[in-house]
C-alpha cells in the first residue's frame, strides 16, 4: 500500500495550496508538478525585502511557511526552492537540491562566481526534470526535462539546457529571439548547510546586491513584472516593455503591493530603507 509522506516539520501543506490557488489533491506526477510550479511562480514573488531592511533570512520550513505562506511575502532562491522542495517531498516526489553559478547579467568572459543559486532536480517516471521558482527576472514557470540541446516551452519563454564541460550544464532562456545564459550548474547534491553558507553571505555582506539594493520579480499570465531599485518594468510576452521610474517610497510601496502582491504590514523600517533609493 502506498502511503503519503508526512510533511516536513513546520510546513502547512493545505495553507500552501491555498496560497498558490491550486487544488490540494495533487498527485506526484508531471502534470501536478507543472501546475504547482506555474501557480507558485505567479503567486509568490521573488523579493529581497528582508535583507534589504536588515532582517535575518532563516531557511527552516517553519520560518519559510510563516513568511511566504501565512505572511503573504515572497523571497529569493533559497527560500522559494526550499519551500517548494518541502512541498514536493511531502507529495512523495524524490527531489535533490542543486547549486548554480549565476551568469545572467555578468560580462562575457567574467570569472565564474560562487554557487549562490539553488534549483531542484525532481525524479519522475518520464525521467529527471528540473524546477526553479526562485531566479527572479526569468523565473522558470515550467518544468524542464534534464536533456541537452532541446528547446522546451514554458508558460513564458522557451528554455534549453546546453552542455558546459564534461559534467555541467548551462541554463538558457530565449528572450526576444536571443538565447541568453542564465546560470551554470552540475548534478552534485547540495545540502541545507551548503545553502546556509551562501544565504548568510547574500543576506549580510555589504557587497551583496540583496543587502544594498531592492529587487522584486513576478510573472503573470502574459507578462513579467520587474523592480530594480526605483526602476519598474512590465515585460509583455507578445509586446514591448513598459518602463518607468517610481516617485519615492510611497510609489515603490504601491507597486510592491499591487503588482508583486506582497503584504507589507508589520515590515518595520521599510520606508527608511526605501528612502535610500532616492
Amino acid at each position: 500500500m502506498t502511503t503519503t509522506p508526512e510533511p516536513p516539520a513546520g510546513l502547512d501543506l493545505p495553507a500552501y495550496f491555498d496560497r498558490i490557488g491550486v487544488d490540494r489533491d495533487q498527485g506526484p506526477d508531471l502534470g501536478s508538478l507543472r501546475r504547482i510550479v506555474a501557480a507558485h511562480a505567479r503567486a509568490i514573488a521573488f523579493e529581497n525585502l528582508s535583507p534589504f531592511t536588515g532582517r535575518e533570512v532563516p531557511l527552516d520550513q517553519g520560518a519559510l511557511t510563516a513568511k511566504l505562506v501565512h505572511g503573504g511575502r515572497g523571497g529569493y532562491c533559497f527560500e522559494q526552492n526550499l519551500l517548494l522542495k518541502g512541498v514536493l517531498d511531502a507529495l512523495g516526489l524524490r527531489t535533490t537540491g542543486l547549486g548554480a553559478r549565476v551568469v545572467w547579467g555578468r560580462p562575457d568572459g567574467a570569472a565564474p562566481g560562487a554557487r549562490t543559486h539553488m534549483l531542484l532536480r525532481v525524479e519522475l517516471p518520464q525521467g529527471p526534470h528540473l524546477v526553479d521558482v526562485g531566479f527572479g527576472g526569468v523565473t522558470l514557470t515550467g518544468v524542464l526535462a534534464l536533456e541537452t540541446g532541446t528547446e522546451q516551452p514554458t508558460p513564458h519563454e522557451p528554455f534549453r539546457l546546453m552542455p558546459d564541460g564534461p559534467h555541467g550544464y548551462v541554463m538558457q532562456a530565449r528572450v526576444r529571439d536571443t538565447w541568453r545564459p542564465v546560470y551554470t550548474f552540475d548534478l552534485g547534491e547540495q545540502l541545507l548547510a551548503d545553502y546556509q553558507v551562501s544565504n548568510y553571505y547574500l543576506s549580510h555582506h555589504p557587497a551583496s546586491p540583496f543587502t544594498s539594493g531592492l529587487m522584486a520579480a513576478r510573472p503573470a499570465a502574459d507578462r513579467r513584472y520587474a523592480l530594480n531599485g526605483a526602476a519598474f518594468a512590465v515585460h509583455h510576452l507578445d509586446g514591448p516593455t513598459e518602463r518607468r521610474t517610481l516617485d519615492g517610497p510611497s510609489g515603490v510601496r504601491r507597486v510592491l503591493e499591487e503588482h508583486f502582491l506582497l503584504d507589507l504590514t508589520g515590515l518595520s523600517g521599510l520606508d527608511a530603507a526605501l528612502a535610500r533609493l532616492f
